[in-house]
């Protein structure tokens, strides 16, 4: 039986023994402070079309992140109207839910180790898809590759988009510092 309150996720644990020394040690920080680590990871469904014709599809898309993420996830509402997509104000059209802290490590972990491994003709990700200030997304086109998901009970395959956002200041060290957390980059 697992002790919550004496409970460290894997892969932080793994952060402060042995990716922060690495980190230090190779970009030379001469304090503890401007190593780079995780801030937080945002994950987002949209569900696009399928909610413009059917308004239970973002419900459904939530329900599924909400297993996904290991936390409630919040609906996200279209904040203009456009007549040529049938949008109007207010309307559902996704979900999304932002990580911190345990559940970040927790995600991170079953995305790289679990999820990553599972998707059909993987090999690797991006290692072009940062944004100048170290943080780095990146998108699934299947949710269903995460095992919390029962693929029986999926009533539509959404795609995902990942954002994980570092303190690191450069694309290089926050590149670096996801290389130590085994990030399968292609380049």
């Amino acid at each position: 039986m697992l002790d919550a309150a004496n409970y460290t996720p894997r892969l932080k644990a793994y952060f402060a023994e042995t990716v922060r020394p690495a980190l230090k040690e190779e970009f030379g920080y001469k304090n503890d402070l401007q190593i780079p680590r995780l801030d937080k990871i945002v994950l987002n469904i949209g569900c696009g079309a399928e909610a413009v014709r059917d308004s239970k599809k973002a419900k459904s898309a939530q329900e599924d992140l909400t297993k996904i993420a290991g936390q409630q996830a919040m609906v996200t509402k279209a904040k203009k109207s456009i007549a040529g997509f049938r949008v109007r104000e207010e309307m559902p059209l996704g979900a999304k839910v932002t990580l911190r802290g345990d559940r970040m490590y927790e995600f991170l972990d079953r995305l790289i180790t679990v999820a990553m491994p599972r998707i059909r003709d993987f090999r690797g990700v991006s290692g072009k898809s940062f944004d100048g200030r170290g943080n780095y997304a990146m998108g699934l086109k299947e949710h269903i590759v995460f095992p919390e998901i029962e693929f029986d009970k999926v009533d539509e395959v959404w795609g995902m988009d990942i954002i994980i956002c570092t303190t690191a200041s450069t694309d290089a060290e926050a590149k670096a510092l996801l290389k130590q957390f085994n990030m399968p980059f292609t380049s």
